[in-house]
């Protein structure tokens, strides 16, 4: 069967005031529903400008349909074509910026900006847009607005995820790369790349010791890493000068 996939609203009754002002309010909230690859519901709120935006929320199907009602009309007249145009400045943002066209790139994700301010895809490329500028205040900007957000660090943006990371290192902004990549331990599956990256980030700093601990968490989870174990034979060496 087709998972499902469309706009529902759902209603809150509220009673404000006391005594004889006591009265119910009702109020009406739009989300976007999308089932997942586990049958789960995951929902997002629908913004002024009809796109699904900020966190997730997962929910049953069972109280899909128990507490939202569907609404087939608004999803065709407006979020269907709202979402369509969002992906499609994120795939002009992105073309472009990949051919290093990084000004008209940045005005793209602007404008994605503008429809979804939360949006993971356009703030990634936006800030290694000014990464790749050099233009550091711009890009802690947007560091601080990633780091603050879970769904930065979900599967589906690791590729994005790890170009940031490895770019803010070569911009020589150190810290922030480790605090990105330690944002992400515990927030993703084990993964050694994340220990390693902040390995190298401290090294690159001159903090050796503490880029020798999490060499080791890296080999821990996987000591055939060639990197990790090349970067741990070359800090004993220089520990032990």
């Amino acid at each position: 069967m087709p998972r499902i996939r469309g706009t529902f609203s759902t209603k809150i009754v509220q009673e404000i005031g006391t005594g004889t002002t006591k009265r119910k309010v009702i109020q009406s909230f739009l989300y976007f529903a999308e089932e997942n690859e586990k049958g789960e519901i995951e929902l997002r709120a629908l913004n002024e400008n009809d796109v699904p935006s900020g966190e997730v929320q997962i929910i049953t199907k069972e109280e899909l349909l128990e507490s939202f009602t569907p609404e087939l009309e608004l999803y065709i007249t407006k979020v269907f074509p709202a979402i369509k145009e969002l992906n499609k400045t994120l795939a002009k943002a992105d073309r472009q910026r990949q051919l290093g066209n990084t000004f008209t790139a940045e005005m793209e994700y602007g404008k994605a900006l503008n429809i979804d301010e939360e949006n993971i895809r356009a703030n990634f490329g936006i800030g290694l847009c000014y990464l790749s500028r050099q233009e550091d205040e711009k890009a802690t900007d947007i560091f601080k607005r990633l780091v603050k957000l879970d769904a930065a660090f979900e599967k589906q943006h690791k590729h994005l995820f790890n170009d940031f990371g490895i770019s803010l290192r070569k911009n020589r902004m150190f810290e922030e790369a480790v605090e990105f990549y330690s944002r992400a331990i515990g927030l993703t599956d084990n993964d050694d790349n994340l220990f390693f990256n902040i390995a190298r980030s401290l090294y690159e700093e001159g903090k050796r010791k503490d880029a020798m601990k999490y060499v080791d968490k890296c080999l821990a989870l996987n000591p055939e890493s060639t990197p990790a174990r090349k970067l741990k034979k070359h800090l004993e060496k220089k520990i032990n000068v």
